[in-house]
């Protein structure tokens, strides 16, 4: 057999010219990684293409690989979206009727209020920040 027989094959890929598919932990941590990944390394994908898939279940869920080599920076914060962050985290933790501001989101989905609205249950005072009271001397 000569050397121009020899063709380079790809073992993870599926033939069909599309993206190659790696099963669980099998894809490796050389120059691919999830979105995830990227985000604990302190990247983001920049606009690129996924360069592969890694399935687990069966095939019943994936996940995008993306190179490390073409990744860029993540963003940093900026003020304007720490203030947009914080009025949305406020509207899911903020309850409607006590006004009470609790450390974590509360079912607003399911019941409509916290726990101690809804049903009587007694609420930690540690676990809420209570809402100020109105000032009147400024209302006039």
């Amino acid at each position: 057999m000569a050397d121009q027989d020899l063709v380079d094959v790809d073992p993870h890929s599926p033939g069909d010219a599309s993206l190659p598919v790696f099963r669980w932990k099998q894809a490796g941590r050389t120059n691919l990684a999830t979105r995830r990944q990227l985000r604990e390394m302190g990247l983001r994908p920049g606009g690129q293409e996924p360069a592969a898939r890694i399935e687990c279940r069966g095939g019943k869920r994936f996940a995008w690989l993306y190179r490390i080599d073409l990744a860029k920076p993540k963003l940093p914060m900026t003020l304007a979206k720490e203030a947009a962050l914080d009025r949305a985290m406020a509207k899911r933790q903020t309850c409607g009727t006590c006004r009470r501001r609790y450390f974590h989101c509360i079912p607003l989905r399911t019941l409509g209020s916290c726990l101690e609205c809804f049903d009587g249950t007694p609420a930690d005072p540690t676990s809420y920040i209570a809402h100020p009271a109105p000032d009147h001397r400024l209302a006039a």
